[in-house]
């Protein structure tokens, strides 16, 4: 439960600059906007001497403090209990505790009102934390003996006193619970006093806090305070399914904001016909299969026709229903539904064809690829590309190509030196008698490939 400019870490968040107090409504429960921090009172005004304090969770009280305290949001207080004292946190000051106590109808002008002791020194925060180490082990502990006992009871939470001297046990249950047995464990198990309260489902949910549905926040833990009856008429009149999984909450019954928006919903059925009144016609009786509100639509289609739906207006639909209950009959429903076609044109055009369906369809032709190797003693001409070259390209491609002339004469001087003499008899020979040799390997490379059964046929067949 913190805002996105700060973590939580303990009662104040750490490194909030607002004392865990910020107006953002993240930080605490139920927090309440200060929109009066900034302005003075007029001289001679005295402040409003109450404050709001906020407690574990979304726990709430009003105290009243002496003139000789200064205290302002954020303040640790040490508050007055039944027994001994107990620590909260300062989270309204000033004039606006005023209205909440108004609002809440809280008599401040009783003599009797609790009030605030001092400010927690060091060892009143150390002791109060101590014991807030020790709610949540003992809140396993205190299920497993309620398990034990075989009690119809679950165990929510556990609330410390400041000074912890008394631990309050919050349990849900659907029926009365005997837990006379249950506090006498409690008390020997823990050494401590104990007080059990029981709370409602959505009490519960408002204590502990979540994440709903849709994202954000629960509302019973951060703004909801008054939880008002939901029915499932609420989920009619704005045509959502009856699928409880979806319409209850976190805390198992229907959700809150069912009621939101009900009235708008009711205020623009008002001018809808009944979804159960037919259509009588010519051509057949047409029977409504769904309406869309806010557009003020509604689609009908005739008995035995299930697949062919017709939009009309609810304008159109009180005219039929004014023609069909002075007796007559109106010849079909599709003259009226003509009148609402109209032709979408596309704001858009598909050039590259990305939303083709069929795209992924048809496979890539693989190309055979084939390199041309050069065959030794081959009498293929090459082809070469023709370029445009300027006059400085021109003089290194001429030292190039001599430098490669000078390295084939080296090569052709080094091979002629390198040979045995058998080869230097066999040249010899060959120039006298004026025979050249010719490998055979070239005559076999130079063959025409072809199938063997392409032979030329004779002139005489």
């Amino acid at each position: 439960m913190s805002c996105s400019s700060c973590g939580s870490g303990g009662s104040v968040p750490g490194g909030c600059k607002n004392h865990g107090t910020c107006g953002t409504g993240g930080c605490n429960k139920l927090t309440v906007f200060d929109w009066l921090s900034n302005m003075e009172l007029p001289d001679g005004q005295e402040s409003f001497p109450y404050v709001e304090v906020r407690f574990k969770n979304s726990r709430k009280e009003y105290f009243k403090f002496n003139n000789d305290l200064s205290l302002k949001i954020g303040d640790l207080v040490a508050t007055q209990a039944q027994n001994g004292h107990d620590i909260g946190m300062v989270t309204l000051a000033g004039e606006l505790v005023r209205v909440q106590m108004k609002r809440k109808r809280v008599k401040f002008q009783d003599e009797a009102f609790p009030q605030i002791y001092r400010i927690a020194n060091e060892r009143d925060v150390e002791k109060w934390q101590n014991a807030r180490d020790r709610e949540e082990p003992m809140k396993v502990r205190a299920r497993q003996i309620a398990i034990e006992l075989k009690l119809k009871m679950k165990i929510s939470d556990i609330e410390f006193q400041g000074d912890g001297s008394k631990a309050t046990f919050y349990y849900t249950a659907d029926d009365r619970v005997d837990f006379r047995e249950l506090i006498k464990q409690y008390a020997s198990e823990f050494k401590t006093r104990i007080e059990m309260r029981q709370i409602g489902l959505r009490q519960e949910a408002a204590r502990l806090g979540g994440i709903g549905s849709c994202g954000r926040e629960l509302c019973c833990s951060t703004w909801l305070t008054d939880f008002r009856s939901v029915t499932t008429g609420a989920a009619r009149y704005q045509n959502l399914s009856l699928n409880p999984q979806k319409l209850a909450g976190q805390c198992g019954k229907l959700k809150c904001c069912l009621n939101y928006e009900l009235d708008s919903y009711l205020d623009a059925l008002s001018s809808f016909p009944k979804q159960n009144q037919k259509l009588y016609t010519h051509k057949g009786t047409a029977v409504c299969q769904k309406v869309d509100i806010f557009k003020g639509i509604m689609w009908y289609c005739y008995e035995g026709e299930w697949m062919n739906w017709h939009v009309l207006t609810t304008d159109q639909v009180h005219q039929i229903v004014a023609v069909n209950k002075s007796g007559d009959k109106v010849s079909s429903i599709e003259e009226y539904a003509s009148e609402l076609i109209i032709e979408e044109e596309a704001s858009f055009e598909n050039v590259v064809g990305q939303d083709s369906l069929t795209r992924f369809d048809k496979p890539k032709s693989k190309r055979n690829k084939r390199k041309n190797r050069r065959k030794p003693g081959s009498n293929k001409k090459e082809t070469v590309a023709t370029v445009k070259e300027t006059p400085a390209k021109k003089g290194t491609q001429n030292n190039r190509n001599k430098n490669k002339q000078r390295s084939n004469t080296n090569r052709n001087a080094k091979s002629s030196n390198n040979k045995s003499p058998n080869q230097n008899n066999n040249a010899s020979n060959q120039k006298k008698t004026g025979t050249k040799g010719k490998p055979q390997n070239k005559r076999r490379n130079n063959r025409p490939k072809g199938n063997s059964n392409n032979k030329p046929k004779d002139s005489s067949n």
